[in-house]
């Protein structure tokens, strides 16, 4: 399937992608635009918009697009749920200092988004970060 997103892609837009390809679509292709192209692009390829204003996978009741995508997929793995909670905090500002991981995250989608500004080159290298955050989020659930 294809996918939609707007461009300059930062922690939600890196995250959804990663959980998309992982957990939803193994064979999901994105396209970034501009946030003011958004709908047109969807009417024009069909493609599944997330992250966007009004999308149904996007920002709504408090939760962000990572969390949108989790529910609308029944997805209950609880090392997935752990790392929605760090991706929640990342991703919304006032909500940073809610988990003890999320501004390490933040900071690296920062760092990331100033030295590879390309999107889809972007998602490849911090690809290896949700990996790496996922599995340490298994480890964890498997200690309790």
């Amino acid at each position: 399937m294809l996918w939609i997103t707007r461009s300059r892609v930062h922690v939600d837009r890196v995250a959804c992608p990663w959980l998309i390809l992982r957990f939803v679509d193994s064979d999901a292709e994105f396209l970034f635009v501009p946030k003011s192209e958004v709908n047109e692009a969807v009417e024009e390829t069909g493609a599944i918009p997330f992250d966007a204003p009004g999308a149904e996978l996007g920002h709504h009741d408090g939760k962000c697009s990572f969390e949108a995508i989790i529910e609308k997929y029944g997805l209950t793995d609880p090392a997935l749920i752990r790392l929605a909670k760090i991706v929640h905090a990342a991703d919304i500002a006032s909500d940073l200092k809610s988990d003890p991981i999320a501004p390490g995250l933040e900071a690296i989608a920062t760092g990331f988004g100033l030295i590879i500004p390309d999107d889809q080159a972007n998602l490849e290298e911090q690809f290896v970060v949700y990996d790496a955050l996922y599995a340490w989020c298994r480890l964890q659930i498997a200690k309790n």
